[in-house]
């Protein structure tokens, strides 16, 4: 039984079928791949001590569901800021590089009403703003998704949990949903809080879809995530919008929480097109 994304072989991870995507059998789905890459930066000196505060994934080509091998450096140290690029790579060459920065972490004394565990903060009403004071309904108040025939028994759409307050995959818009991995990532893990955002984040553009699914393409290039905070427990929330322009470029933009408020937000570069195109 599979009971992971990816099992550990030597210094390389092996890719099961929960890590396929919803477009191409022999391809992942970029949020695996890219929770892959925030395990091996949270594993280098220092991690326990710093944030990853941003984290930029650009997506060079679609990842094989082959074995691969992740690397992380520290490019400019830093005592309390330092830029960190990684690289995850088949027996082709880089498939995803990332760059982020992991800022120190220690206890600053901020006025009441900022934080956003206790901040009223200004509550708009556009999806994806983000919304200090704001805690989405919880999961156990929001319906499970309808996810469309994928062909296959198993991949990502199976491997994660959703449950939408507003919105499904049906349904084209903007979308509320929370996200869950029923697996970890690796084989014998416990998924730390870093990886559990990243590996829901990359959903964004999916979850709210605004073209049909079977006449166009909207294929993200890139993922860049922000975080303000660790998030708490294993629901991930996307209130995620996204919007496509005729000049064939789009972005989802979508705000990031978890049952105490917000943690921050993702957004992905698209490029938009219709099926069949040359």
């Amino acid at each position: 039984m599979t009971d992971a994304f990816f099992r550990a072989e030597g210094d390389l991870y092996v890719p099961t079928e929960l890590t396929r995507g919803p477009w191409d059998p022999d391809s992942q789905h970029a949020g695996p791949p890219a929770g892959l890459i925030g395990r091996e930066i949270e594993r280098l000196d220092g991690g326990e001590d710093r944030q990853v505060a941003r984290i930029t994934f650009e997506i060079l080509r679609a990842v094989p569901i082959a074995p691969l091998r992740v690397e992380a450096r520290v490019a400019r140290p830093g005592r309390s800021v330092e830029l960190v690029e990684a690289t995850l790579s088949d027996g082709d060459g880089e498939v995803i590089r990332a760059s982020a920065w992991r800022l120190r972490t220690e206890q600053v004394k901020i006025p009441a009403g900022l934080a956003s565990g206790d901040g009223g903060g200004l509550i708009g009403t556009s999806p994806s703003t983000l919304r200090p004071g704001f805690t989405p309904p919880g999961p156990a108040e929001a319906d499970p998704g309808r996810f469309f025939d994928t062909g296959h028994d198993a991949g990502y759409h199976t491997a994660m949990d959703y449950r939408f307050v507003r919105g499904d995959f049906t349904e084209l818009g903007p979308a509320l949903v929370w996200m869950r991995m029923r697996q970890p990532l690796i084989v014998g893990e416990q998924p730390s809080p870093l990886q559990r955002v990243l590996v829901a984040a990359d959903s964004g553009n999916g979850v709210s879809a605004t073209l049909d699914w079977a006449q166009y393409l909207f294929i993200n290039v890139e993922l860049t995530v922000h975080l303000h905070r660790a998030l708490v427990g294993e629901w991930v929330c996307l209130d995620a919008i996204t919007i496509p322009e005729p000049n064939g470029v789009g972005v989802a933009d979508t705000a990031l929480y978890d049952e105490r408020g917000p943690v921050g937000r993702a957004m992905q570069a698209l490029l938009i097109g219709e099926r069949g195109e040359g």
